[in-house]
C-alpha cells in the first residue's frame, strides 16, 4: 500500500500533478506491454508503476518547457 511519506519521495521538487501524470504513463505503458505479450497480470499496473517510481527506476523529468515526462 502506497503511504503519503512515499508520495514525498517520489515527488521532489515536482507538483503531484506531474507525478500524477508520469505514473499514469508508466502505468500505461506497463499495461500495454501485458497484453502485448498475453500476460495476465495479477497486480495492477498503477502499483507496478509507483513502485518503479519509489525504486528510482523510473523518475519524473521536466523538460525545458515547463512539461513533466518520465524516464
Amino acid at each position: 500500500m502506497l503511504k503519503p511519506t512515499d508520495i514525498d519521495n517520489i515527488k521532489g521538487n515536482h507538483n503531484k500533478y506531474s507525478l500524477v501524470i508520469a505514473v499514469a504513463k508508466r502505468a500505461r505503458q506497463i499495461a500495454g506491454e501485458a497484453e502485448d505479450k498475453s500476460i495476465i497480470m495479477t497486480e495492477k499496473p498503477v502499483s507496478l508503476a509507483i513502485n518503479d517510481f519509489i525504486s528510482g527506476q523510473y523518475k519524473v523529468l521536466s523538460s525545458d518547457n515547463n512539461n513533466d515526462s518520465l524516464r
